[in-house]
């Protein structure tokens, strides 16, 4: 069996506080859709006739004392949405950290087995889904937390390698997973080409998405001076730059414009974003992404 990629004391505080949250509203992870369409579920929707085969139990027997015909009990249909995880297993999320910093893949990686282990507290189905180039092989988790182990191994067991295509694994996202549902994406959001387009696509397409983007501090903010040469960790490319520490700060500038580009598509889509560096310790990082989604679901739900 696989290293643990949380641990137990991690594991029970995500479990409570999932509980919390499952029992005020309803969704945190996962979620349900209402559907136009009639049958099993919680909210009472219309009668009809009884006919030969239909359940005795929705039969309204009330009806029947009055009227001596039989009406069946019509609920409004909940289905669940499809949860799908991405988990981002270029090279570049290996790129080697500052010391006493985690890799940003190992970070990805507790990331969403800690977003799974909530999806399964709550029964729903996650499919973990790495990608490089192109979609991997998946993994569906289900069947309650007690489940939890096949996913650790799972996560475990991926290596990074190869380069980011979000072109390319936006348009094989949507032929391959043609229902619509609920997408987090664990990753960078590094790309030679555009990033902004390809997430856009899986949005219009009908994928609510959840970004979580994480960098390492190196990444972000350098403190780099002189002539230095700078190697692509996926192209093995080498640039050769002079930098002082103006170039530094406008460099860091950029970065966070870009990372703001990837927030805004997010929010303007009617989906959510949240950002991390890898410095961050992983359970302040897990919690603040949850927390978020709890606030806007809370929200949703006192203006429903």
């Amino acid at each position: 069996m696989a290293t643990p990629l949380l641990d137990r004391q991690l594991l029970e505080r995500l479990e409570r506080l999932t509980i919390r949250w499952h029992k005020s509203f309803r969704g945190l992870v996962g979620g349900h859709n209402t559907s136009r369409y009639a049958g099993p579920g919680q909210e009472f929707l219309d009668h009809r006739h009884f006919h030969q085969g239909d359940d005795l139990r929705a039969v309204n027997w009330r009806a029947y004392l009055r009227l001596e015909k039989l009406f069946l009990k019509m609920f409004q249909v909940e289905p669940r949405t499809p949860v799908r995880l991405l988990v981002d297993a270029s090279l570049s999320m290996a790129a080697s950290p500052a010391p006493g910093e985690a890799s940003k893949f190992d970070y990805a990686r507790r990331m969403a087995a800690a977003l799974t282990f909530v999806g399964l507290v709550r029964h729903d189905s996650v499919l973990v889904q790495p990608f490089r180039e192109r979609l991997e092989d998946s993994f569906l988790a289900s069947g309650g937390r007690h489940r939890f182990g096949p996913v650790n191994d799972f996560l475990a067991a991926l290596e990074p390698g190869g380069k980011t295509d979000y072109l390319h694994i936006a348009r094989q996202f949507i032929s391959t997973y043609t229902k619509p549902g609920l997408l987090l994406i664990v990753s960078d959001f590094l790309d030679d080409a555009d990033v902004l387009r390809p997430l856009q696509h899986l949005a219009d397409f009908g994928n609510e998405l959840m970004l979580i983007q994480i960098w390492s501090d190196s990444e972000r903010t350098p403190h780099l001076s002189g002539d230095v040469v700078l190697t692509d960790a996926e192209s093995g490319a080498d640039m050769e730059l002079t930098l002082d520490a103006e170039a530094c700060r406008a460099y860091t500038q950029a970065f966070d414009r870009y990372s703001g580009a990837i927030e805004h598509l997010a929010l303007q889509s009617g989906g959510r974003y949240t950002g991390f560096s890898s410095s961050v310790p992983l359970d302040e990082a897990i919690f603040q992404a949850l927390d978020q989604t709890g606030a806007d679901l809370q929200r949703a739900a006192r203006s429903a």
